[in-house]
């Protein structure tokens, strides 16, 4: 019978065990020897699902990576898989599936570098850590956040570094969901900055944050010092990162119609092919999964047991150009999600037998995100019938209530405060849908701002809120106005209970919903 440890038996026990082998949990290690490959970023987990998981981790020179995984910390009997090599192509980094995995179980990974140039040059193992979802029903907790490292707010070591990543991981979720804007290309770190109490702010910083991120060194520079964080790669060594992106992944507000040539803070002017780089360093540098028939595909769909799925969007590739979002029909300029993303979605969401549908998205659906005198998310301001980029989101919640999908939840982050919105007919200009909830979290390590308005084309209510108070904005996170979320889905009764938390792990707001039963 397979030994199963507990997740925390395994962090209380895995600092005695790197202090006797040498190696750390997903730490940088040092090398006593110049020959031997270094592990440089820790390592990171994501996409788990019942039977397999992505890993990933990086070394400081071309190298042969030797993975294997076991289901006890011990690494008694366990399996080896074939090796992958590193080169300058993917800057070292190196990702995998571990597939053919039991469900519901612990799963230990480790991986060891030897040198592609001295066979004799072998690194000491990194270890990481994940559970793979359920095949019965059992409770299942997961976190969700966005928007890391934004609006010059980067790693304070005085400061505790990314504390609200630390504050999560302390509730050992089954996977953080980050919901976009994961790091910012677009936003240089100064060294220090003047807090309005008279204290001071001090970045670490690194020569790829003191400008925007252009060539793809730059661009996988922003990912490298999120991981310089001790929180942040304490939870991605336990707790598997489910990724979406935003805007700031590749700069401020982006689609392929984006207009760089008055920001002088840009050499490079063509967004195709900032975003190109960017995306590329998106895929290097997180352990998502590969989509063989669209390859650099970010929407997807991960089933995490039988009472869960989770529906990713992509609000950011597919999108017509900013504008007045006024057209009254579907065209290109009005496009956010895409006919292709918006027939994938239909079809997942009719497909799923899961309790809960999860969507995940990276951007609000009725709150007023304004990009100068033009709209940057769906909603238009104009509270009536959908139009622009609203009428895919009318498409989509039709969708729902004439397939008779229940159970869906709308989760997201990009405005930088926590709230929990309800949606219904009864208050809406648009009515053929049935009531569901959008809950707002975030930022995880950013700027604090809002409260955003309301557009009541779909009938949102405010029912909780959480932001700066008289007008202020861009607050340090030593304000301790960074939020996370946390989703409960108990295994007896189904039902799903969200909190909304803060840095001090407050909990601010709590409701549970009942699961709607077909038939």
């Amino acid at each position: 019978m397979l030994l199963s440890l507990t997740r925390r038996r395994f962090l209380a026990q895995s600092g005695v065990a790197a202090l006797a082998a040498g190696s750390s949990l997903g730490m940088p290690h040092i090398s006593r020897a110049a020959t031997r490959p270094e592990f440089t970023h820790g390592v990171q987990t994501g996409d788990v699902d019942a039977s397999s998981g992505m890993v990933w981790t990086r070394v400081d020179r071309p190298a042969r990576i030797d993975f294997e995984w076991a289901t006890t910390d011990s690494f008694k009997n366990a399996r080896k898989l074939h090796a992958l090599t590193t080169s300058p192509a993917s800057d070292f980094t190196v990702k995998r599936l571990i597939d053919g995995l039991p469900s519901d179980q612990e799963i230990f990974w480790r991986a060891t570098a030897t040198d592609l140039a001295d066979v004799n040059g072998v690194s000491d193992p990194i270890v990481g850590h994940f559970r793979t979802a359920p095949g019965s029903r059992r409770s299942v907790k997961f976190a969700w956040s966005g928007d890391t490292v934004g609006q010059g707010w980067g790693i304070d070591e005085d400061r505790g570094g990314m504390k609200a990543y630390g504050t999560m991981a302390k509730h050992q979720p089954d996977f953080f969901l980050h919901s976009g804007d994961t790091i910012y290309a677009d936003g240089p770190l100064k060294e220090t900055v003047d807090l309005p109490d008279g204290t001071v702010w001090k970045n670490l910083v690194i020569p790829e944050k003191t400008k925007v991120a252009e060539t793809l060194d730059e661009y996988r520079g922003q990912w490298k010092y999120n991981m310089l964080d001790r929180n942040v790669r304490e939870l991605y060594a336990n707790v598997p990162t489910f990724y979406q992106w935003d805007d700031h992944e590749v700069v401020n507000n982006w689609s392929a119609s984006k207009d760089l040539s008055a920001d002088d803070r840009y050499s490079e002017k063509n967004i195709h092919i900032l975003a190109a780089r960017a995306a590329r360093a998106f895929h290097e540098m997180t352990p998502i999964r590969y989509v063989p028939e669209e390859p650099g595909r970010i929407y997807r769909k991960i089933s995490y047991g039988p009472m869960l799925d989770i529906f990713f969007l992509d609000l950011r590739s597919y999108r017509g150009p900013n504008g007045d979002n006024l057209q009254t029909e579907m065209s290109e300029g009005a496009q956010m999600m895409g006919s292709a993303q918006i027939a994938w979605l239909k079809r997942a969401l009719a497909d799923s037998d899961a309790t809960w549908k999860v969507i995940a998205s990276d951007m609000p659906i009725g709150l007023l995100v304004p990009d100068g005198d033009k709209w940057e998310a769906v909603a238009n301001g104009d509270n009536g019938v959908p139009k622009g980029r609203e009428i895919e989101f009318a498409e989509v919640l039709r969708f729902i209530k004439s397939a008779k999908i229940t159970n869906t939840v709308w989760l997201t982050a990009d405005v930088h405060y926590t709230a929990a919105h309800h949606y219904s007919p009864d208050r809406a200009a648009f009515q053929d849908f049935e009531p569901f909830w959008e809950f707002v979290s975030g930022p995880i390590h950013a700027g604090t701002f809002g409260p955003n308005d309301l557009d009541m084309t779909f009938g949102p209510e405010v029912r909780f809120m959480k932001a700066p108070e008289n007008g202020e904005s861009n607050l340090a996170p030593s304000a301790g106005l960074q939020f996370f979320g946390l989703v409960d889905i108990d295994g007896d009764t189904e039902q799903l209970t969200v909190r909304l938390m803060d840095t001090d792990d407050r909990e601010l707001w709590k409701t549970t919903l009942d699961p709607v039963r077909n038939g």
